[in-house]
């Protein structure tokens, strides 16, 4: 991934450059011509990255390892131009001060000609580097892209809010789950009933549909909904649920406290909680959180989503429902939702439908990828386009129905290169981390990825 996270780092570059050039005290180190010649090679491999990108995202090896060594080069002309801009600060400082002394010392022709004789050689290596890697973009016939501005979004933490006129295929789904969840004839006081399915098949969503469903409100007292993920703490997650009860962030206490709380809230009425992306395979830690829940009324129900058929066999008193992909017409009505203005496709006898639905089937039913694959074609218009992406960039996606991750690989392809680096970066929190969104923001400033307002 690093390989393809230069443009920022490069546009940075270039404008330090710009800053340097314009700065009187790179005359009088009679460095200007190396900055500037420095400048033209990076603007013009600045240019080439986006293309660069695709084919390294296409697999092509050379590529990959020419942008491998640009990162290096790029690396180091950056640390080389901090050294440069810092001593450019120092000696600027030290002339508005009026410290005629030191200004004299600093900026005698010995000592403007020992830094540029220190520093030069400096810069020429590296633009030198820099050339000979310019050079060799010429064999992999690299072209200038233009920047692209559309955006892309991730899944967080989640909720239970959906749209229910948005999805489609569920209905089925909905209606069989509801019947176990009301079903009178189950013994257990609180039972548990787990939803399974791969990654992006849309467990959350139909568990967002049930619990917004009329039927569900009339039939609970109180409705609870906790994202749980990993890693799973009992505690972490017992005082989310008491949060989801009371609709407040509870005071931080103790477990035997947050129980008693808990209990307090839950304790005589009949209850729906949903624990969605549960991975917990250790039995000692569900049956720990159990005994807290087993408090509500008669017909109290859990329900919860998992991958794992073990995480639903630990956990799960009532039979598992294990949710499918989406029919052939289903997928086709998701996809056309997304790829087209408004939803509308052309003719259905058109070319471009044809090559749609060709590309559905590499999709294997599965919303997530379904819905990834319609925002990239949102941005292909023509029979041309969509048949490009079928056999350049969809046939080289291993066909495995159990992993969607190769599918949502291409959303982050399609990515602008500075959206890239953003993205990237939430990487280096945990999973499920909360984060806050002016302070992230201000983390992305801080590396550079975006300009603050006041800039």
């Amino acid at each position: 991934m690093a390989e393809q996270l230069l443009l920022v780092p490069a546009q940075q570059i270039v404008e330090t450059l710009g800053s340097l050039a314009a700065n009187e005290i790179a005359l009088l180190w009679g460095l200007e011509d190396e900055l500037q010649s420095l400048t033209d090679t990076v603007s013009t491999i600045k240019d080439l990255l986006l293309d660069a990108e695709e084919k390294n995202a296409a697999g092509d090896p050379a590529v990959r390892r020419w942008l491998g060594r640009l990162e290096d080069a790029m690396y180091d002309a950056d640390d080389l131009l901090d050294a440069v801009s810092t001593e450019a600060l120092r000696r600027e400082i030290l002339t508005r001060d009026n410290k005629a002394k030191q200004v004299r010392i600093f900026f005698s022709k010995s000592n403007q000609l020992l830094y540029r004789l220190k520093m030069a050689p400096k810069i020429k290596a590296i633009r030198k580097k820099l050339d000979a890697i310019d050079a060799d973009r010429q064999r992999f016939h690299l072209n200038v892209r233009p920047v692209e501005t559309r955006v892309g979004g991730n899944r967080g933490n989640t909720h239970y809010f959906v749209r229910a006129e948005e999805v489609i295929g569920r209905d089925d789904d909905k209606k069989a789950v509801i019947h176990r969840l009301l079903d009178s004839n189950v013994e257990d006081n609180v039972s548990i009933l787990p939803i399974v399915a791969i990654g992006g098949l849309g467990k959350t969503t139909l568990a967002q549909l049930i619990f917004n469903d009329d039927q569900i409100h009339k039939h609970f007292q109180l409705q609870m909904w906790v994202c749980v993920s990993a890693p799973f703490h009992v505690k972490n997650i017992v005082e989310n649920i008491l949060e989801a009860a009371t609709k407040k962030k509870p005071e931080p206490a103790e477990m035997n406290t947050l129980v008693a709380k808990l209990k307090e809230e839950i304790d005589g009425k009949k209850y729906l909680l949903v624990l969605d992306d549960v991975w917990n395979e250790d039995h000692g830690k569900w049956s720990e959180l159990k005994v807290v829940l087993m408090g509500g009324a008669s017909g109290s129900r859990i329900l919860m989503t998992a991958r794992s058929e073990i995480v639903a066999r630990i956990s799960g008193t009532i039979q598992s429902y294990f949710l499918k992909g989406l029919k052939e017409d289903e997928s086709w009505s998701l996809l056309k939702q997304l790829a087209f203005e408004k939803g509308q496709e052309p003719e259905e006898t058109s070319s471009i439908v044809t090559v749609g639905r060709e590309i559905l089937k590499k999709c294997s039913g599965v919303p997530l990828a379904i819905r990834t694959i319609g925002s990239i074609l949102r941005f292909k218009n023509s029979v041309a386009e969509w048949s490009s992406f079928k056999e350049k960039e969809l046939s080289k996606i291993p066909q495995n129905a159990t992993d969607i991750i190769p599918t949502l690989k291409l959303s982050y392809d399609h990515l602008p290169s500075h959206l890239k680096h953003c993205f990237a970066y939430c990487s280096l929190f945990p999973k499920d981390y909360e984060f806050d969104k002016s302070k992230l923001i201000q983390l992305w400033i801080a590396q550079g990825f975006v300009k603050s307002c006041d800039d």
